[in-house]
């Protein structure tokens, strides 16, 4: 009985928590995204949040400054001037 207690734990220890602490940390990151941040979604499109609504977001895209909508669900990533260059 000992073992399959320490197996469990060890699963939850190693697998399921780590993923509930990077899930929160990600909507979290998704509840502040404001205008003016630089996003790139999990398509790899870079970009600047125009605007945010409840469930969506317009970022412009270079070169062309197209205005595109995307769901917050799609952003991926903030980067910062500091990471991209």
């Amino acid at each position: 009985m000992l073992p399959i207690v320490l197996m469990i734990a060890v699963f939850y220890f190693l697998l399921i928590l780590p993923n509930q602490r990077k899930q929160k940390k990600w909507q979290q990151m998704l509840g502040d995204l404001k205008a003016g941040d630089r996003v790139t979604t999990s398509g790899g499109i870079k970009g600047v949040i125009l605007s945010v609504k409840d469930d969506s977001l317009i970022l412009r895209v270079a070169p062309d400054n197209l205005k595109l909508e995307f769901a917050k669900s799609a952003i991926a990533s903030v980067t910062t001037g500091e990471e991209e260059k």
